[in-house]
């Protein structure tokens, strides 16, 4: 058997692939510093180690080509052969892959995916649930960093010019232990800004409808839910109705939480949960323990501004307004 020494020249054909791969490496690397990976969260709140019902960590993803040329990837149906997430504690210790990371990508399976096409100047964004990629167990602060795979997750891939990812910034993450339960069994919520607990206070109802939008504006949830009664706005329409009585108390409190995120994701009332770029309180009044409180709405639509009349209801329980119900009606556009 023939050994090789230190000294060795390589012969010419190898020296041309070693050239050219190094070329190739270069092209795709100069490449990818023209194409921007960015996260951030999707809205910011105040996160725990296990939210109500698993309550997810919302990151937007955006890809912007910076390159004087077109800019293609494959995105995967199932996301996890797309991109990762690496979430390390402060001592720089990488947490365990999510039980949901594992099992997709154990599966033996075709993966399907559709070609994104960035052209220069673009941007292209996608939204993920970090806790389907690590495993959150613990309080703590940690840092999140994504990775975006081009040509899909491949183990073969990843080291290949092409396969190489694309790296985002980091993200500075803070979980806190499980919220303890209010008196009717409801998480506390925490002011995301300041991290104290939000609690109802006295307000009249128009002040209470004033909140609510304002905080709907900035995109702050927990004070736009703090003064919704979801049992209300749940069992007003009949067939979730039907759901509510049929469930014991356990269903009660998940049906809740997940009418939570399908008014943030805009899948259940979405008129409530509409954005208005401004709001007028037209008229207040109230009859013992119920009130009623007229708003005209704007909102933008494109080059188009809306207008609506919304009126909410709302009731009286030991001197705190909720509100009840609403209704709206659609004055056209300016």
């Amino acid at each position: 058997m023939k050994h090789i020494t230190k000294n060795r020249r390589f012969p010419a054909p190898s020296r041309q692939f070693l050239i050219v791969l190094l070329a190739t490496a270069c092209i795709f690397h100069a490449a990818a510093a023209e194409i921007d990976l960015s996260i951030r969260f999707y809205d910011k709140k105040v996160y725990h180690i296990s939210g109500v019902s698993g309550e997810p960590i919302y990151v937007q993803v955006t890809v912007t080509n910076l390159a004087p040329s077109t800019f293609r990837f494959k995105l995967a149906d199932e996301r996890v052969f797309s991109i990762d997430f690496d979430v390390r504690s402060l001592a720089n210790q990488s947490l365990e892959p999510a039980d949901y990371l594992l099992r997709k990508r154990s599966e033996s399976r075709n993966v399907y995916f559709r070609e994104i096409i960035v052209e220069p100047g673009e941007s292209f964004s996608f939204v993920e649930d970090i806790r389907n990629y690590a495993a959150l167990r613990d309080a703590g602060s940690f840092v999140v960093q994504a990775r975006i795979f081009p040509e899909l997750f491949r183990e073969t891939a990843v080291s290949s010019p092409r396969g190489a990812p694309l790296v985002s910034n980091r993200l500075n993450l803070n979980l806190r232990p499980p919220a303890l339960p209010g008196s009717d069994d409801i998480p506390f919520q925490l002011d995301a800004e300041t991290g104290a607990v939000l609690v109802r206070d006295k307000l009249p109802p128009d002040e209470v409808i004033t909140y609510m939008l304002t905080a709907r504006q900035k995109s702050q949830w927990e004070k736009f839910f703090l003064y919704l009664d979801l049992e209300a706005l749940i069992t007003n329409d009949a067939v979730r109705r039907r759901s509510w009585l049929n469930e014991p108390e356990e269903g009660r409190l998940r049906m809740m939480a997940k009418y939570r995120e399908d008014l943030k994701n805009s899948m259940a009332d979405e008129d409530i949960a509409l954005i208005p770029s401004n709001f007028r309180i037209e008229n207040t009044s109230h009859n013992g323990e119920t009130a009623s409180v007229v708003v005209t709405e704007w909102f933008t639509v494109g080059r188009i501004i809306e207008r609506r009349r919304y009126t909410y209801n709302l009731r009286r329980r030991d001197d705190i307004w909720t509100i009840q119900d609403y209704t709206v009606t659609r004055l056209g556009t300016e």
